[in-house]
């Protein structure tokens, strides 16, 4: 069955004038996908672009020999596949769903003409992209430069400092598995279950039923800042 959403409920389209949302209402397709259905694939000449509106999915590349390589993942209130539909170049990854979505897709020249004819977002979809490249750029330094334990580090670090909000005891939930943070970093799922158990050991890292408690903040930054600092 189609869901039963607006184009005010896409949190990018929610403050445009009714106008525009009447326009867009046409020119959307909705979709729910079920957790594990490719959304995207690379191999694709499609053009649109997606909105996630409940759910999460995940963006990722395939090494020649099938390796799955983790980019990113986005839940409600994101977007993808904008880079096809802004310079009409294929795919630069695949996307799958983490888990049940419900997604918006929208053709790339009605997203193009919105864009364009509203300035907000315009800067809402460059910010994006200065995200995209600044995290790229991150982790293409972390790949090139620190040995699989710190990239773990690293990646641990950068997954509490997004979910940290206020006082509130840093903690990253649900917990990752561990083939997906190796996925993200490009080292094995016994590499980072042995460095979470160092971790662990170290009193910087518990494990509670739902959620990883980061304790000590401070000193995982000293175990990545320290190693970036030598290089």
């Amino acid at each position: 069955m189609t869901p039963k959403f607006i184009a005010a409920d896409i949190p990018m389209f929610s403050g445009l004038p009714s106008a525009v949302l009447a326009g867009l209402e046409r020119a959307i397709v909705w979709r729910r996908v079920r957790a594990g259905e490719e959304i995207i694939d690379r191999q694709s000449e499609s053009r649109e672009v997606f909105f996630v509106v409940s759910g999460k999915v995940r963006v990722v590349l395939y090494s020649v020999s099938g390796r799955e390589i983790t980019l990113d993942d986005i839940g409600p209130g994101g977007h993808f596949g904008e880079l096809a539909a802004l310079d009409g170049e294929p795919r630069s990854a695949s996307v799958m769903a983490v888990e049940a979505s419900v997604v918006a897709s929208l053709g790339d020249e009605a997203f193009r003409r919105v864009v364009t004819e509203t300035p907000s977002l315009a800067l809402l979809v460059m910010r994006r992209l200065a995200a995209v490249v600044r995290t790229s750029s991150g982790r293409i330094l972390d790949l090139s430069t620190l040995g699989a334990n710190n990239r773990v580090h690293a990646e641990i670090l950068r997954l509490v400092r997004a979910s940290m909000q206020g006082n509130e005891v840093p903690t990253i939930s649900p917990i990752p598995i561990h083939s997906d943070l190796a996925s993200r970093v490009s080292t094995t799922r016994e590499t980072v279950a042995r460095v979470m158990s160092d971790l662990s050991r170290q009193g910087i890292l518990k494990r509670e039923k739902s959620a990883l408690v980061v304790l000590d903040v401070a000193r995982l930054e000293t175990l990545v800042d320290d190693v970036r600092g030598d290089l």
